[in-house]
């Protein structure tokens, strides 16, 4: 007997809600009371589960549509009933699974896995594949990386669980999916000849099969138009290897590698009407890439945080001449001692810590109309990476060592750079620094990181005459900028607070005597 899946009853501030995320697919075997599926609501998030022990027969609600309130979500069968099939013809995963071996051509003989998308933290919503690094027949080991997940905070591996080769990819770079979701189907003990000469071309064309787009009389898959897309290509010269001429990611890639596919540059013409626009001669080039979610996130948060808060900055200037007197003197004695180079940032960091002390109100934070005021100082470092900033946090910097700020630095950088960075990593930091100086910048304006209310900004040493003692000294000199939400913090405290790092890296002892 079927017995319906329904939304659950909204309260009344509640009009409507949107499916977060589906726990089982049609013909997955279901426990009373077990996760089926999440609505989300504008503000809580809400679980809906069996009714009774079955088995899902079908989805009338895909994630990501919107729901009324007890509205039918999908139909629960009894045990070992069949899902229905799809509206569009095609077979149930159960129905592909019981279907003849002989009319069958799996990739290998092995047995199957679900590829899925990592579990992802609550704050995260959804990823973006962002790669591919294996394609469908090719041998992988154990725990080889398949596919990389971008999220608005971190890159996301998702690995092989067994020594073989994915036999489908469900998923295709760029596309969206949710947490858990499945990706591809992998088979151990495949790739390479064991995958037959007709299984991967075979599966190579149905993993990127979707929304193809016909351009002139060349069909591109999805995968292929996007890499055509980033490189400028001429269509009409790449060669399709994919069922009836269908160009695919590896030929747009190969067509990539040899150079055979490059746009002839077009004779610039002026037309007589518009004879008065000045002529410009030879290749114009313009491509259009979707923006990362990273990068997305990035411009959200930023744009945010100008918005609400009242954002100010004030500036000053430090004689860096006694900290680098002071790394020139035992660089290589803290080198062969720690194993780790002498940076900057390690004093920055500690004269900050200090400062933060002294001024409560820049280590503290707004949530709506209370004031949190933090007993501990977590300062984040801003990492520059290919994908974007990020801001991993460095924890209880009161209490760390100059070497173990500088340790954890690099290791941060190096960490960013390969997308190894972990979500709660990127979390929970009282203030931020952030180095321009490190491309060359001279002074700029560093934008608050919310739900913060200062940071401090660096900027390149540069040797200015300066007035010493009566007379003029060239000196190595760095401007500073402390932005702060002015709705927290006043101005004197936020100058102040400014100066007493200033302070403490012209007389660096300061750091070592707490004075």
């Amino acid at each position: 007997m079927a017995t319906e899946i329904k939304a659950p009853t909204f309260p009344e501030s509640v009009a409507e809600g949107s499916v977060a995320a589906w726990h089982k697919k049609p013909g997955d075997s279901v426990e009373r009371d077990e996760l089926i599926v999440e609505i989300e609501t504008d503000k809580v998030v809400l679980e809906v589960v069996a009714p009774e022990a079955g088995t899902l027969s079908e989805i009338n609600a895909e994630e990501g549509d919107t729901v009324q309130s007890e509205q039918v979500l999908g139909i629960l069968g009894a045990a070992g009933d069949k899902p229905k099939a799809a509206d569009k013809g095609e077979k149930s995963e159960d129905a592909k699974a019981e279907a003849p071996a002989s009319d069958a051509k799996p990739a290998a003989g092995g047995k199957q896995h679900d590829v899925k998308a990592p579990t992802f933290p609550e704050s995260i919503q959804e990823g973006t594949v962002a790669s591919w690094n294996k394609q469908v027949g090719e041998a992988v080991k154990r725990d080889e990386v398949l596919a990389e997940i971008e999220t608005d905070k971190v890159v996301l591996e998702v690995v092989a669980p067994a020594d073989g080769a994915l036999a489908e990819i469900k998923a295709e770079e760029g596309s969206q999916v949710a947490s858990e979701e499945v990706l591809a189907i992998f088979s151990e003990g495949a790739g390479g000849d064991s995958a037959g000469s007709e299984a991967a071309p075979a599966e190579s064309a149905k993993s990127d099969a979707g929304d193809d787009e016909k351009v002139g009389d060349k069909i591109l898959a999805p995968a292929a138009r996007k890499l055509v897309a980033e490189h400028d290509l001429d269509v009409s010269k790449i060669e399709g290897t994919g069922k009836g001429g269908r160009i695919l990611k590896e030929d747009v890639q190969k067509a990539v590698k040899e150079g055979s596919a490059k746009k002839a540059s077009k004779p610039a013409s002026a037309p007589k009407q518009a004879a008065a626009a000045p002529v410009v001669e030879g290749e114009r080039p313009e491509k259009r890439v979707p923006m990362s979610r990273l990068r997305q996130t990035i411009a959200k948060r930023l744009v945010q945080a100008q918005q609400t808060a009242a954002m100010l900055t004030t500036y000053n200037e430090v004689d860096m001449g006694a900290v680098m007197e002071l790394r020139a003197q035992y660089k290589e004695t803290f080198l062969k001692a720690h194993d780790t180079k002498l940076g900057f940032m390690g004093f920055f960091v500690k004269a900050a810590s200090e400062a933060l002390k002294r001024f409560p109100d820049v280590n503290a934070s707004i949530d709506g109309s209370d004031i949190v005021y933090h007993g501990y100082q977590d300062i984040g470092v801003a990492v520059s990476t290919d994908r974007g900033l990020v801001v991993p946090v460095l924890r209880d910097t009161d209490s760390m060592k100059i070497a173990d700020v500088e340790k954890t630095i690099v290791d941060f950088g190096k960490r960013a750079r390969d997308g190894k960075l972990g979500i709660d990593e990127m979390q929970g930091g009282t203030f931020t620094i952030t180095n321009g100086g490190i491309f060359g910048s001279l002074m700029s304006t560093p934008i608050i990181n919310p739900p913060q209310t200062a940071i401090l900004g660096m900027h390149k040493i540069q040797e200015r005459p300066m007035a010493v003692n009566g007379k003029v000294e060239i000196r190595p000199m760095m401007y500073l900028a402390v932005s702060y939400d002015h709705r927290m913090i006043d101005g004197k405290d936020a100058v102040q607070f400014l100066v007493t790092i200033k302070e403490l890296l012209e007389d660096p002892a300061r750091l070592l005597l707490d004075v």
